[in-house]
């Protein structure tokens, strides 16, 4: 596996599409060449978490334009069209062929396009006497979204074609079965292709996972046996110093199914991203929340304000992954140190009296003090820079904050905490569903659901607690759904399935009573370093134990041509890079605890690596909704 993250390499990958296909560096010091782009909403959706509006400036594209909107005739100009090669996208760049709308056409398509749309192509240029103008037709292999240097997915729009409920409704036709298999297998295979490795595939047997296991095998090895199109030997930017691989041992890709840990995607999480992604709309590293002036009251008519957390976002980056309560510290310290910096340079201007009169004493400081306010101003960008920051900051945990008090989601996450590493709560289930004060009806069915899949709760104790929702208006379709799962599903829930559990910590030290986060009636939960069930089994394939969930996990060696699957890995040496991917929905919470599993491996022993990636990242809400959708 390489050094440069899947970030960096799809944005390299993107800027060679933009600069007409050429490597980026070989005229950097040239002025870019001027260009359209093209693009429809997976496109859109692959490009705005990578590449800003300025940045698609600096590489020359002056417009860029939806392929079903309205668009004029611009000649002289190269047009780069970034699309998918759907039916409906082939018919309209048809359509642009045959009006003559454009002098050159760079067609670029996200996933690699068939022999018969390129006839159909083909034909429309000849009909508008444009065959000329088609300048090149790639197939680029971008079909997934990189949100992070280790976070990918496969889809956003569209993202029901290959979902949960896609992959388990009960009346799915063997046929749709296999086109949702393909596309899945198809996303994979451009993310290999990008990042330019062949793993070693495991993945469990009897489900998802396994069919896209061997669907993505097969597909691997007839592309290393095309010696004329093998899309992984070293490319044209393997010469570059960051591309050599800092291991030599392949990578393993881990394919997981959803339905082996229904419990985390429903569990109320207590750190900052998690937070962010389960209570707001959060999508594609992109916030959007409502305007008000007042946040209890809804004004009519207030817009919707965006906040990109972006990875160049310092603070994002160092606490998405800590307990709401240490973000909430850390806002408050980093505005503090702003007011400092910001009443330093007041005073200076004060001194120097640019306030007002200069008194005799303010000329003879005044060349004491033009050194220190000459840096002050040379220092003022990063300053608004970091005011902006922790406004943003402020403002999104101050609505997390209120959807934790609204909703008592620190005594949720408790009691699910003790649920999962089965101790004794303060509180009961039972007294929680009946609190009318605790949470929303969703909440409720959430630690229901957690409850029935983890505890050993007696059938009568589970008749009360499903009695006490539907007394309070709760959709029992997911109930019936989740009733269903448990009956066929294999998985032993042992106690060591799931560990942790949480500490409360009472004093709030630095939040006092000035600061914006008034925590009161918040506890202040320390979660303990917990191991969830994909970790687990990832360490133990990824270290070469022996542990009885993975003793029957399917072994694929995509270089082997010989076709055997008889389990045994050929070196036992451990692995230092790993993609773990799981088909049916991934979510920030498992992301979170991979992340926390390498850091924890580095400092103890040698470093590891871990890439996640899923179909789709869904948070409890959606999740809920597709359990009730099958139910």
């Amino acid at each position: 596996m390489t050094a440069v993250s899947i970030r960096e390499q799809q944005k390299r990958a993107l800027k060679s599409m933009l600069n007409l296909n050429q490597n980026p560096g070989t005229n950097s010091a040239s002025e870019p060449q001027w260009k359209l782009l093209v693009i429809d909403k997976t496109a859109q959706d692959i490009i705005s978490p990578l590449i800003s509006v300025k940045e698609l400036r600096d590489v020359g594209v002056t417009l860029h334009l939806y392929l079903h909107s309205e668009r004029d005739s611009i000649p002289e100009v190269p047009v780069v069209y970034f699309v998918a090669p759907t039916d409906e996208n082939i018919m309209r760049i048809c359509q642009d062929l045959r009006n003559h709308l454009y002098d050159n056409y760079y067609l670029n398509f996200i996933s690699p396009v068939s022999r018969a749309k390129l006839e159909d192509l083909a034909t429309a240029a000849l009909q508008g006497d444009a065959q000329t103008c088609v300048r090149k037709v790639y197939d680029q292999y971008l079909n997934f979204i990189s949100l992070e240097d280790d976070l990918f997915l496969l889809k956003e729009h569209d993202k029901q074609s290959i979902s949960y409920y896609a992959i388990n409704r009960g009346d799915v036709k063997d046929a749709e079965m296999d086109t949702v298999m393909d596309n899945i297998c198809d996303g994979l295979f451009a993310f290999l292709v990008t990042l330019g490795v062949v793993p070693i595939i495991r993945s469990p047997k009897g489900n998802a996972a396994e069919m896209v296991a061997e669907k993505l095998n097969k597909k691997l090895k007839e592309n290393l046996q095309n010696t004329r199109n093998n899309l992984f030997t070293p490319g044209e930017f393997s010469a570059d110093s960051h591309m050599k691989p800092i291991s030599f041992q392949r990578p393993l890709l881990v394919i997981l199914d959803r339905n082996m840990d229904m419990a985390t995607p429903l569990h109320h999480t207590w750190t900052y991203e998690a937070l962010v992604h389960d209570v707001l709309d959060f999508k594609l590293n992109q916030v959007k929340l409502e305007e008000t002036s007042d946040r209890s009251v809804k004004m009519k008519g207030s817009g919707m304000k965006s906040f990109d957390l972006s990875p160049n976002d310092k603070f994002w980056q160092q606490h998405k992954g800590s307990p709401f309560p240490q973000v909430a510290e850390a806002v408050q310290e980093e505005l503090e140190a702003y007011r400092a910096s910001e009443d330093e340079v007041k005073r200076l201007k004060a001194a120097m009296g640019i306030d007002g009169n200069v008194s005799d004493e303010g000329v003879a400081l005044l060349s004491d003090n033009t050194s220190k306010l000459t840096s002050a101003v040379s220092s003022l960008p990063e300053l608004l820079e970091k005011k902006r920051m922790i406004d943003m900051h402020t403002t999104i945990a101050t609505t997390v904050l209120s959807h934790i008090k609204n909703r008592k989601l620190d005594i949720y996450f408790e009691t699910e905490e003790k649920i999962l590493s089965k101790t004794v709560g303060d509180k009961s289930p039972m007294e929680i569903l009946n609190d009318p004060e605790s949470g929303s009806i969703e909440d409720k069915l959430r630690l229901f659901l957690l409850n029935y899949i983890c505890s050993s709760t007696s059938d009568d104790e589970l008749k009360k607690l499903e009695s006490c929702l539907i007394d309070q208006g709760c959709d029992v379709n997911a109930i019936n759904y989740m009733k269903r799962w448990k009956t066929f599903s294999k998985i032993p829930l042992s106690s060591g399935q799931y560990s942790g559990g949480t500490k409360t910590v009472n004093m709030f030290s630095k939040l006092v009573s000035s600061s914006q986060f008034v925590m009161e009636g918040v506890k202040n939960l320390v979660v303990k370093k917990n191991i969830l069930p994909f970790t687990r089994i990832v360490d133990a394939l990824m270290e070469m134990k022996s542990i009885q969930e993975i003793e029957d996990y399917r072994y694929l060696d995509p270089k082997l041509f010989k076709v055997s699957d008889n389990n045994a890995p050929r070196s036992k040496t451990p692995f230092q890079d790993a993609i773990v991917f799981v088909v049916g929905g991934g979510n920030y919470i498992e992301y979170q605890n991979l992340v926390d599993y390498c850091k924890n491996k580095s400092m103890k022993s040698t470093p590891k690596r871990i890439i996640y990636g899923c179909t789709e990242l869904t948070n409890a809400e959606d999740f809920l909704k597709q359990l009730s959708q099958i139910g």
